[in-house]
């Protein structure tokens, strides 16, 4: 059995999804969520989100974390640079009990599970249902793509590495 930890990184609002891929098995969702970051001070933030993801870590023990990567349009750099914190504060949970944090694009994330890299939201949301068999689509979208980013990691076969 191999759990993968799928998460959506954002300041306010951080999308998490668990799933286990038992040997043989269907993917079972085991949790999905959001920590949410209350502060308005940006340490604060930071601090919240490590938090979250550390107690998440610590209650799932994940083989794995798939990671959505930064994207960053040239109109908005200080959006890139503050996201940046998030996925840091991440990364560091990860580190901390030493798993391995695997980054994917959103377009390649979006395209395996639509068959095109710029899916809207809701699409996003159907498909996760879809593949999950949930009897509604996942709220906020944030969860959807937290859990999009974990069947992309097990979809590409990097199952425990």
């Amino acid at each position: 059995m191999t759990v993968i930890l799928g998460i959506d990184p954002g300041l306010n609002t951080t999308g998490y999804g668990v799933i286990e891929t038992p040997v043989g098995g269907k993917v079972r969702l085991l949790e999905a969520g959001v920590v949410r970051s209350q502060s308005d001070m940006l340490p604060h933030k930071i601090r919240e989100i490590f938090d979250g993801v550390r107690e998440i870590i610590t209650t799932f023990a994940p083989n794995a974390v798939a990671l959505e990567e930064l994207y960053s349009h040239y109109d908005r750099p200080r959006t890139a640079i503050l996201m940046g914190h998030a996925r840091g504060a991440i990364c560091l949970a990860a580190a901390q009990s030493d798993i391995p944090v695997h980054p994917y694009a959103a377009t390649k994330i979006k395209k395996l599970l639509t068959g095109s890299g710029h899916a809207p939201k809701d699409q996003m949301q159907r498909a996760i249902q879809h593949e999950l068999q949930l009897p509604r689509t996942p709220e906020p979208p944030d969860v959807a793509d937290a859990l999009a980013v974990a069947l992309c990691h097990f979809y590409h076969g990097k199952v425990g590495s």
